[in-house]
């Protein structure tokens, strides 16, 4: 049996910042202008030969006093984003209407602030211990970045930490809706964050996943990913709104612990059930913002799910030649994207590809276009087959 439909719940305020720029302004910009944030590796002491996203500034950036114990990376790129767009500003007028206890937090990452604990490790001192200044555990815990963010917006309602590699920070939709739903909260803010680190670049470089050059997507010639690090956040309020989360799907594929179904079953389950919430047929989306890594197998799966299920003239595209993959935060961030598809009818290209896999699909669009949309899918596809998939929709006034 499908789910039931989903009643909507407002996004109210959203901003993401990756290697593009602060902010949805430049975010817009460089999609608009299909300007990439790719750079050559320049990340840790030695360098892998790569491309990758990386966010300027966070090595001089400095918490505020009242926070200075939590500075991290992880922590210092949270707090940079959450400062874009007004959104602290939002979460203070819905903290006065609803009561601090009364809104959740949901975070995705996938490394959290495993960088400042790689770093620690390399200033044991002689018995073998961290140095006193690295003796926080806070800090060193995979729930870091949500106890920080917790103390920075002033909330005390529920927080959690989502873990699921890729699919993160788009399955805090999904939490984000059943907390409302079930009368726990009245708002959530959901989001995610993931910084560059040596485990993520040398861990993908020893399953050879990652590209010496640009990524690019759906590329006949792809052949690997481009790491990148991101934050991004949203507001969501109980009710519908100008733009709207009308659908999720969630599911496993439970077929192998790196490699995605062949053909797709737990990826085209969550489409059916995030269509079946926002009560949609295929058909009636207009852009969809495809996971896309250019990894060779997940893109081969994916492009051959969109080529069967949606109609030929169906915009899709994948953004990771913009940011680079950025793991757990790569839900939000392309959540933010489809919201601002919807929001200024524009519709991204795939930077960097140049000729098209065509197993992959007819949708796939190379260029932006210009257009109405009124319905967006976001597909976020984890590593080990943990799928999420979001529809987001325009509201009444939009």
């Amino acid at each position: 049996m499908p789910p039931s439909r989903i009643p909507p719940l407002q996004i109210s305020a959203f901003t993401a910042t990756s290697a593009v720029g602060v902010g949805k302004e430049t975010l817009f910009s460089a999609l608009e202008q299909s300007k990439s944030g790719l750079r050559a590796n320049d990340f840790g002491a030695t360098p892998l030969p790569t491309w990758i996203g990386r966010v300027d500034g966070l090595e001089d950036l400095s918490l505020p006093e009242d926070l200075a114990g939590w500075d991290c990376r992880n922590n210092r790129l949270a707090w940079l984003g959450l400062q874009a767009d007004g959104f602290i500003e939002a979460v203070a007028t819905a903290r006065k209407r609803y009561g601090p206890a009364r809104i959740a937090l949901i975070l995705g990452t996938s490394t959290s602030s495993i960088g400042e604990t790689e770093l620690a490790y390399t200033q044991l001192d002689a018995d073998g211990r961290f140095p006193a200044e690295q003796r926080r555990p806070r800090v060193h815990t995979p729930h870091s970045l949500a106890m920080f963010v917790q103390e920075a917006l002033g909330l005390e309602g529920p927080a959690e930490t989502i873990s699921t590699a890729c699919s993160s920070s788009a399955k805090v939709f999904a939490s984000a809706e059943r907390l409302i739903r079930l009368g726990l909260v009245d708002a959530a803010v959901v989001g995610g964050v993931d910084t560059l680190c040596g485990s993520v670049l040398f861990g993908f470089n020893s399953l050879e996943l990652v590209s010496p050059e640009p990524c690019r997507p759906f590329d006949a010639e792809r052949n690997g990913i481009s790491l990148g690090e991101a934050a991004g956040f949203a507001l969501l309020e109980r009710g519908p709104g100008r733009l709207q989360l009308l659908g999720y799907g969630e599911a496993s594929d439970a077929h192998h612990m790196s490699t995605p179904h062949p053909e797709g079953l737990g990826a085209e389950r969550a489409l059916d059930d995030a269509l079946a919430r926002a009560g949609l047929a295929a058909e009636a989306i207009d852009y969809i913002n495809m996971h896309g890594t250019a990894s060779a197998k997940n893109d081969e799966v994916e492009g051959a799910l969109v080529a069967r299920r949606f109609p030929p003239g169906t915009h899709a595209s994948s953004t990771k030649g913009f940011t680079g993959h950025t793991l757990g935060a790569a839900g939000i961030v392309e959540a933010v994207i489809s919201l601002l598809a919807i929001e200024r009818g524009l519709m991204p290209g795939t930077v960097n590809t140049t000729v098209p896999d065509p197993g992959c699909g007819p949708q796939i669009r190379l260029q932006p276009a210009h257009g109405e949309v009124r319905y967006a899918l976001s597909n976020s596809f984890g590593f080990g087959g943990n799928n999420c998939a979001l529809v987001f929709g325009r509201g009444a006034g939009a």
